[in-house]
């Protein structure tokens, strides 16, 4: 029999409500107490999610915050539980790296709500890269209104659009063709070293195209600069014992492509997950999948959108049968989440959040309430690999 595989699926910001820090992130000025991302959605459309659901969706939301969801109440028929997280943030490079089994040892960098948001060495060295005389916004900001606001302003003066929010952050926006996208791109990862000296997880490259307000669109040409996990993760441990690593999505950006063998890119969330359910046909035995699907967040969680992440939820719900029916005998796929993003909460911030952890491949089980560092450390006892630093398995 072929040595079994695994996938380890990220719905980025479908949280489950529950945690128990709750009170100590916040909103603008009014905490996460309460928040429950998928829970709510529940209580406000009527979702139809029978892959995840048979898994256990319905249970593992009870489990993590006594919420009954209506129509997810599915007899699980697949290993389900709740995880909760230990790292200081509710952003995405916390979640990822402790489920791959390295907590963040520190607290990240953010930069205050001000105008300017950014201090002047750092303003000086984005124009020194640019080769600009200054940057614009250099404000806290939402990525489609910042270029709304200052996209034409970009186009006569060249100057790029420099703007954060409350993770820990720094974005570029620059017109893909009149600004050029290498160049920002290499603007973007000569400023890295220095905000990742600070502390601030990632510098982003956001290219758009369009000649004027209303026509301003980001293109799917992003780049992420993140910090470097400060220990071996999950990708680090199987790549070293030479298995074959797949990267969907943000998580090469995540890991800053360390333990990754091949990186499968794409315009969209649907562009993703035909890559997912093409490596559930064809990925190597032994191998370690790794996915993230971001749509959930930047689409329909920022922008409190509760009826587009309803629907977002039930074509993903699809999406996951197809990749549990093309697993081969042995397999594991876990399905999971980074943080929760209430798209029914005040203010525009991902929410502090416990998140499901859903398998298929296992057969009936519950594990209870775990941490995010076992998800990892059970997807490599699975594969048959050393546990990582952090974690323990559940299996």
């Amino acid at each position: 029999m072929a040595e079994p595989r695994a996938f380890l699926v990220v719905m980025d910001s479908a949280g489950i409500g529950g945690a128990p820090d709750a009170a100590r992130f916040f909103n603008g000025d009014l905490p996460d107490s309460g928040a429950n991302t998928i829970g709510h959605i529940a209580e406000a459309v009527d979702l139809a999610m029978p892959n995840l659901d048979r898994l256990g969706l319905g249970a593992a939301i009870r489990l993590a915050s006594a919420l009954a969801p209506r129509g997810l109440g599915s007899q699980p028929q697949g290993l389900w539980g709740a995880a909760t997280e230990i790292s200081p943030g509710k952003d995405t490079p916390s979640g990822h790296w402790e489920m791959a089994g390295v907590p963040v040892p520190w607290q990240w960098h953010v930069f205050p709500k001000t105008v300017p948001a950014f201090p002047p060495d750092v303003t000086a060295r984005i124009c020194a890269l640019a080769g600009t005389e200054g940057i614009l916004a250099n404000c806290h900001a939402s990525g489609t209104e910042v270029i709304e606001a200052f996209g034409s302003r970009h186009l006569r003066t060249g100057w790029p659009i420099c703007y954060t929010s409350v993770d820990s952050v720094l974005q570029i926006a620059a017109h893909e063709e009149r600004f050029g996208l290498d160049r920002l791109i290499a603007l973007c990862e000569g400023l890295a070293p220095m905000l990742h000296a600070m502390r601030v997880g990632r510098v982003i490259a956001r290219p758009f195209l369009g000649d004027a307000p209303g026509a301003f669109t980001r293109t799917p040409n992003r780049r992420d600069f993140a910090i470097a996990p400060p220990g071996p993760t999950i990708l680090d441990i199987a790549a070293g014992a030479g298995r074959v690593t797949h990267a969907i999505g943000k998580i090469g950006d995540i890991f800053s492509h360390r333990g990754i063998a091949r990186l499968h890119k794409g315009r969209s969330d649907a562009d993703l997950a035909e890559h997912l359910i093409r490596l559930g046909h064809e990925a190597e035995a032994g191998s370690l999948t790794f996915a993230n699907f971001v749509e959930f967040d930047t689409n329909f969680g920022h922008r409190r959108d509760i009826a587009g992440y309803a629907a977002q939820l039930e074509w993903f719900d699809g999406i996951a049968g197809r990749l549990i029916a093309a697993l081969h005998p042995g397999d594991l796929a876990i399905f999971t989440a980074d943080h929760g993003n209430d798209p029914s909460w005040h203010g525009t911030d991902h929410t502090r959040e416990r998140v499901p952890v859903l398998a298929a491949g296992l057969g009936p089980r519950a594990i209870g309430l775990v941490g995010f560092s076992d998800i990892g450390a059970s997807v490599l006892a699975h594969l048959g690999l050393p546990a990582p630093q952090h974690g323990r398995s559940f299996l």
